[in-house]
């Protein structure tokens, strides 16, 4: 089944949703292949795949590039795109200028971006600009310097509360899903039993309407590990052992061997024949 906006919004209390963030061709096939519902071009690609400290270096032609490549793999799966860091802070018409660009040039079906009651002018123009939008709320990576670090957001009464306003701000602002990221299980609880648009757990329990992973975190090439995230292959070590076969094989002469090499008819005679 094609997985579109509409019916991400219509397994709302009828089925859960499975995404993974995919950064290139390759990994967003496996995922089509795998029958994931939606990948997430995630903003994350600074960390996991350029190496950054955190994603704020990531630049819209980063995301527009990898978008692209991630959409070329992707026939059913829905393809979201972030919108990195003050690519839509600056005021509506930037908002809808540059989610227009990841939908143009990186073929995006979905944008997604951080923020809840102060972003909700740019969400509803980029809605009515006929892009949907995916919210995200609770720790969240932009505003990694504000918070004072990747912290559990909403532990308090008052912290809860404004999460749960956002999330009310952001649905009537006309997104089709929010990712709750790094909150209380019961307040992710809550937050999905009030909502009438899907929710997309990371760290938020597992009522949420469905899941999101980085895939390097949950395959174990990724040396961090979050509590939220269970390792389900330890991809790894599976790597690790394969190059160091490679290496040993390369500097012993085992590789490449005749099954590997190109053998002609008469060969010996055209090499000796050359001059």
């Amino acid at each position: 089944m094609k997985n579109t906006v509409a019916t991400f919004k219509a397994a709302k209390g009828r089925m859960k949703l499975s995404m993974l963030t995919a950064y290139d061709y390759s990994t967003a096939k496996i995922a089509e292949e795998a029958g994931i519902n939606a990948v997430l071009v995630g903003d994350s690609l600074g960390m996991v795949m350029l190496g950054y400290p955190d994603t704020l270096r990531v630049t819209l032609d980063d995301m527009i590039h990898h978008c692209a490549a991630v959409a070329r793999a992707c026939q059913n799966t829905l393809v979201v795109c972030d919108m990195p860091f003050m690519s839509y802070h600056s005021g509506v018409l930037d908002a809808v200028k540059n989610g227009g660009r990841l939908v143009q040039e990186g073929r995006a079906q979905a944008v997604k971006l951080e923020g809840g009651r102060d972003f909700v002018q740019e969400i509803a123009s980029l809605v009515r600009a006929q892009i949907p939008v995916m919210g995200h709320l609770g720790l969240t990576p932009q505003s990694v310097n504000a918070f004072g670090g990747f912290k559990v957001q909403g532990k308090s009464q008052a912290a809860a509360q404004a999460i749960l306003d956002d999330a009310r701000a952001v649905q009537d602002a006309g997104a089709f899903a929010l990712v709750l990221e790094g909150i209380p299980r019961l307040l992710g609880e809550k937050i999905s039993a009030e909502l009438e648009i899907p929710t997309i757990g990371i760290g938020a329990g597992e009522k949420c309407d469905g899941q999101v992973l980085v895939w390097q975190d949950m395959f174990g090439l990724s040396d961090r590990q979050p509590k939220f995230v269970k390792r389900f292959a330890n991809g790894g070590e599976i790597m690790l052992n394969a190059f160091k076969q490679y290496d040993q094989e390369v500097k012993n002469g085992q590789f490449p061997g005749i099954s590997q090499s190109y053998v002609v008819e008469c060969e010996e005679d055209i090499i000796k024949a050359i001059k």
